[in-house]
């Protein structure tokens, strides 16, 4: 990924004057507080345009399907982090939001650039989607990369949030483009890995939000501000049913060590 080496700072999202507050061309209290939804405006914000109704609804439901996962261990930082420091629920909220990553909500973006590779790759093939998946899914494997979205701890047949995403996908009229291509692919991990990997929610949101024109740089961002409100309802659940000390408690009731010791430690004095 290369940074620009501008001189001088440039944005497009946001500007103001005495009276008026513009966010991407539009009145912030005229067209926007009121008028628009926060899933809307979160498109706006990030692309510089509204989203037709297909993607409104595509992105409406990946934030939801997203956003809360029980104590998973992003979540459990979040929570002993507040624990420990009640009066920032910014630091906990950043805790938590610090643990995402390509094992925790990063596999979207990761399984997204998966699937635009295989699109690229799909002409080479003769327009032949399952033989493109083949071709690039053979590449994971000789360079050891594991193959995101797929393969779930609980959930062995498809996770359950997939069947609804793509219902929703096809329900409002966004391309499947993508959609196809996830398929493919779980179609073609048997013969590459020699078991099948099921679909995990991971690989369902860029399947649909690429198809709605979701821009893949992006996609890390949507399950991150999807959990943001998962960590803060759970942080608001600490404030009233306090566990942040009581999971670093059970974590230090298991603590074994086996590092060196002094002589004459563990030794009662006489």
């Amino acid at each position: 990924m290369k940074i620009g080496k501008a001189t001088i700072p440039h944005t497009a999202i946001c500007t103001s004057d005495e009276h008026t507050i513009v966010v991407r061309g539009e009145d912030l209290c005229k067209d926007l507080i009121g008028r628009i939804s926060f899933t809307d405006y979160f498109h706006l914000l990030l692309t510089g345009r509204r989203p037709d109704a297909a993607a409104s609804a595509v992105l409406d439901a990946t934030l939801v399907a997203i956003a809360e996962h029980g104590f998973v261990p992003s979540v459990q930082a979040a929570r002993m982090t507040y624990a420990a420091a009640p009066d920032a629920m910014q630091g906990a909220v950043a805790a938590g939001l610090l643990g995402c990553g390509s094992v925790i909500l990063g596999a979207a973006e990761t399984a997204g650039k998966l699937f635009v590779e295989i699109r690229d790759t799909a002409p080479a093939h003769a327009d032949d989607i399952d033989a493109a998946a083949l071709a690039v899914l053979k590449r994971y494997a000789a360079q050891g990369t594991p193959i995101p979205g797929y393969g779930h701890p609980l959930h062995k047949d498809r996770d359950p949030r997939v069947a609804r995403l793509f219902e929703v996908a096809r329900e409002c009229g966004a391309s499947l483009a993508y959609v196809d291509i996830a398929e493919a692919v779980e179609k073609q991990i048997p013969a590459v890995l020699g078991k099948a990997l099921k679909l995990n929610v991971s690989a369902a949101i860029p399947a649909v939000l690429l198809g709605a024109g979701f821009p893949v740089q992006a996609l890390r961002g949507v399950p991150l501000l999807a959990r943001t409100a998962g960590l803060i309802a759970h942080l608001y659940e600490e404030f009233h049913q306090p566990s942040g000390f009581a999971l670093s408690y059970q974590a230090t009731r298991e603590l074994r060590y086996d590092g060196a010791v002094p002589a004459g430690y563990g030794v009662s004095a006489a």
